[in-house]
């Protein structure tokens, strides 16, 4: 009777330990499949090593909700965000990444040693990183020279249900919530609607009766003009998007960081600040 119990006993642990390798393998392709849409959707944006410039634009996303807490880049920890309830708040974990931080200051210093911004909704930043977690999705967001300083933060969006991760779609639906795509890969953005610009049809010139020359009068041939040289097309610091456009073209890419706006032609890169021309290479 012992060995029989032994055999039940043994029996029971291998059926339990099978359907929890199976729901571990469930749980790890939903995960894999979480992590697989969004890299489709955000292209992340690659950052310098002490985090004061962009080296490759990625998306550029919008966020929609109030509360966002960025420090600057200096700050040897970014803050931590959760979005919870419909709101961003930074509650217990952003004590404690607080704490952090004035350990990892030198000195007797502290994370209000380093400059805090407040983010509102219907701002724009990057996306520098991201990471599918057993309980939600991890971005690191980061914002290029507002107002010369760069800032960065973690925002965490956790899944309805922390011991259940939910269907792709329920977690896309979720974070565009929180943040949507604007610009992907330093793409211009298709004109309006769309459909490419059409222009008119030139208007035909009037036909009109050839005159005859007076029957007195030889006729003569007069060589036409030659044309006139072309001036090379030329560039200067603070041209406008719409003249440069007008002598080189359509740029072959277009990149937006912040307030820079980069055009990218085969063999000149163009930088405008507000606008117009503040650097040619």
């Amino acid at each position: 009777m012992k060995q029989v119990r032994l055999f039940r006993v043994l029996g029971l642990a291998a059926i339990t330990s099978m359907f929890s390798l199976m729901l571990a393998a469930q749980a790890g392709d939903r995960l894999a499949a979480i992590q697989q849409s969004l890299n489709s959707q955000f292209q992340l944006t690659s950052i310098t090593a002490n985090r004061s410039d962009i080296v490759t634009p990625g998306s550029e996303v919008t966020l929609h909700k109030e509360g966002l807490i960025m420090y600057e880049v200096a700050s040897p920890l970014p803050p931590s965000n959760t979005y919870k309830n419909g709101r961003i708040v930074q509650g217990w974990g952003g004590l404690g990444k607080d704490m952090a931080i004035g350990i990892l200051t030198p000195g007797s210093g502290s994370a209000n040693d380093y400059r805090h911004r407040q983010f509102v909704a219907e701002e724009k930043c990057w996306v520098t990183g991201m990471q599918v977690q057993k309980d939600g999705v991890l971005f690191q967001l980061y914002r290029d020279a507002h107002h010369y300083t760069s800032y960065y933060a973690n925002l965490k969006i956790p899944f309805p249900n922390k011991k259940e991760i939910p269907p792709v779609d329920t977690v896309m639906q979720l974070v565009a919530e929180v943040l949507t795509t604007d610009f992907q890969g330093g793409q211009p953005a298709p004109d309006q609607g769309g459909q490419p610009a059409t222009f008119p049809e030139p208007a035909q010139a009037p036909a009109y009766a050839p005159i005859a020359p007076p029957a007195s009068a030889p006729m003569q041939e007069i060589a036409p003009p030659p044309p006139p040289a072309a001036t090379p097309p030329t560039i200067a610091l603070g041209q406008t998007m719409d003249q440069v456009t007008a002598n080189f073209g359509q740029p072959t890419r277009i990149a937006k960081l912040g307030a820079k706006v980069i055009y990218y032609y085969t063999d000149m890169k163009v930088t405008f600040v507000d606008g117009q021309v503040s650097d040619v290479q």
